[in-house]
């Protein structure tokens, strides 16, 4: 399995990223800048941090999605390539469309940095696979604006269609429906604001994150 982390200023989890996805496939990460036209080629997975992109000025996510890369990104989504966002990152695959509702701030109003416990929804896409079905997990949180907001026919889009990868046992930040993590329509887009890589090595206290990795690895590497 091959994979590119996208570098935004203001990325901060983009190393942890890469590494999680190094030592879940024994292959280096290319770490790819946002102001790059093109992505790798060969790539089965394009991975979006965690971090505060251009600051998180407008609205978290809002500038990153008009990167130059993300053009690229969005095109080897929509011919069907992978692509995880993480915290930043998720904010930044809804604001380029690719994963519907938005992300507002925290119901508390301020910044909310813990590790918490999710639901793991579905075990029916490349991200979840390895996972217990209704087992739990636990990842850390980091964010200020995870509220995750979407219409009641998203809701039931969502839900109808067993796209919500995971909920939060309790809810941290208000998020709709306790939602942690939604999938695109074709399962092959994850966002979700807890962060798998920090919670995917013994020495960082975890290892839950460890297995979406592997279930990625896994999965494309048979694709």
């Amino acid at each position: 399995m091959t994979a590119a982390v996208i570098v935004f200023p203001g990325s901060n989890c983009d190393r942890d990223l890469a590494v999680a996805l190094q030592q879940a496939t024994g292959q280096t990460t290319t770490m790819v800048w946002h102001k790059d036209a093109s992505l790798p080629q060969g790539l089965d997975l394009v991975a979006i941090p965690g971090g505060f992109s251009f600051g998180d000025y407008l609205r978290c996510g809002a500038i990153a999605a008009k990167a130059p890369i993300m053009r690229a990104v969005v095109d080897f989504a929509q011919r069907g390539g992978h692509v995880l966002g993480i915290c930043n990152g998720f904010q930044v695959l809804i604001e380029a469309g690719l994963l519907p509702g938005a992300l507002m701030r925290n119901a508390g109003l301020s910044f909310v940095c813990k590790t918490v416990t999710l639901d793991v929804v579905t075990t029916a896409s490349p991200f979840t696979q390895d996972y217990s079905p209704g087992g739990q997990v636990n990842f850390p949180v980091a964010h200020h604006d995870g509220n995750y907001l979407a219409s009641q026919d998203q809701l039931k889009q969502l839900a109808d269609q067993d796209r919500i990868a995971f909920r939060y046992v309790d809810n941290p930040n208000g998020s709709i429906d306790n939602i942690a993590g939604v999938l695109s329509a074709n399962r092959r887009v994850l966002g979700m604001m807890p962060h798998p890589e920090r919670a995917s090595d013994p020495a960082l206290g975890g290892t839950d994150g460890a297995a979406l990795f592997q279930g990625l690895r896994g999965a494309l590497t048979l694709a």
